[in-house]
């Protein structure tokens, strides 16, 4: 039996902002030019999300008058809601605060979902971009969720968006080569660390899409229950033949640094036939999972690819009420689908995320169950 997906686990802090409310903190800041305040205004409302979800409740206090309090001990909205500029150093220490407790909450539910024992787990594949430190989420999940001290654990850090489908692809392999594992991949992100008040236009765009949140899947190819599962059937990768310096991740004195320009969507049009053409090869997908870097990324897919506006619904749908939420967030789309009655069972899901360099990383799965099966 191939690999599945058994349960998808969600998790996001606390606070909550509406992208309006955001929108005004950040054009209200000092010092910003008029066209500026315009750019920040036209990012933020063509963004088409409504809410997203931060660790940085102090700022979410200062836009909604709401006192939801998560203290990150990283305060980022000064006097009159000043955004503030701390060292990377302080924003990574709040992640290594806050990510682990995200890690474990997404987990947790998804050993639940699964029916699994912790002491059931196998392996541990973590994934984020957004902060490090060693001993890292890994070695956090195994002591927060008592798992076995046995466990084998690996990270995949710094791939950005597309990095939770390796983390896929990497459990499949695992099952393939012992078919008794039963696999946990997480991926926590707290994009929202590394915001600030900013005239660069790549800043802008990263403030008007980032979000934070985790999410963590069971994979195993042990037969379980009769509960929809999702199998994974192949996975594929490519560079697109340009994009090296467009979408780039790289760490600076006030928080990582997030280039994403306008560039991005352009080439993903360009390319992706070609990109996914040879990954399907014959396949043709019922439904389409799409990481939404940004709805101008979801609009080209749809372009490049001639697809009924219909397929990238899910992914609408998680980029318009959380946000992007980096590496975590296909796995919220896969998880809508997953759980989705609608869906019949052996329908297909074609999944994409993209990453820097740029990157393409796509997987196919089954919605099939193990009565089904």
């Amino acid at each position: 039996m191939a690999a599945s997906i058994l349960s998808i686990g969600t998790a996001v802090p606390a606070a909550r902002v509406s992208q309006t409310a955001a929108r005004d903190v950040f054009a209200a800041q000092p010092g910003l030019s008029r066209i500026t305040q315009r750019l920040i205004h036209a990012a933020f409302d063509a963004s088409a999300i409504d809410y997203r979800n931060t660790v940085l409740s102090d700022l979410v206090a200062f836009a909604t008058g709401d006192d939801v309090r998560t203290d990150s001990g990283m305060p980022l909205a000064g006097d009159g809601g000043r955004i503030l500029a701390p060292t990377t150093g302080a924003r990574n220490d709040a992640y290594i605060r806050l990510a682990p407790g995200l890690f474990a909450e997404a987990a947790a539910q998804a050993l639940d979902e699964a029916d699994v024992a912790p002491d059931e787990i196998t392996h541990v594949v973590t994934v984020s971009c957004t902060g490090m430190f060693a001993p890292g989420p890994d070695f956090r999940l195994v002591k927060d969720l008592r798992l076995p001290r046995t466990v084998e654990r690996y990270h995949i850090g710094f791939m950005g968006c597309a990095a939770a489908l390796p983390g896929l692809r990497a459990a499949a392999r695992i099952c393939a080569a012992q078919p008794d594992a039963v696999v946990l991949v997480a991926a926590a992100e707290l994009c929202t660390l590394h915001i600030r008040s900013s005239d660069d236009p790549q800043q802008v765009v990263a403030a008007s899409v980032f979000a934070d949140g985790a999410a963590a899947a069971v994979v195993s190819a042990k037969p379980r229950g009769g509960s929809p599962r999702l199998e994974l059937d192949r996975f594929g990768t490519a560079l697109t033949s340009e994009g090296e310096s467009e979408m780039v991740w790289t760490i600076g004195d006030e928080g990582f640094d997030m280039v994403l320009t306008a560039e991005v969507p352009r080439i993903i049009g360009r390319e992706i036939r070609e990109a996914v053409g040879s990954f399907l090869g014959a396949d043709t997908p019922d439904v389409w999972a799409v990481h939404p870097g940004g709805r101008s990324i979801l609009d080209r897919v749809e372009t490049g690819l001639d697809l009924d506006p219909a397929a990238l619904e899910a992914s609408r749908s998680v980029l318009r009420n959380q946000g992007n939420m980096s590496s975590a967030t296909i796995l919220f789309i896969l998880r809508d689908l997953l759980h989705d009655d609608a869906l019949p069972l052996g329908a297909q899901i074609a999944a994409l995320a993209f990453g820097p360099g740029l990157t393409v990383e796509s997987a196919l799965l089954t919605r099939t169950s193990t009565a089904a099966a």
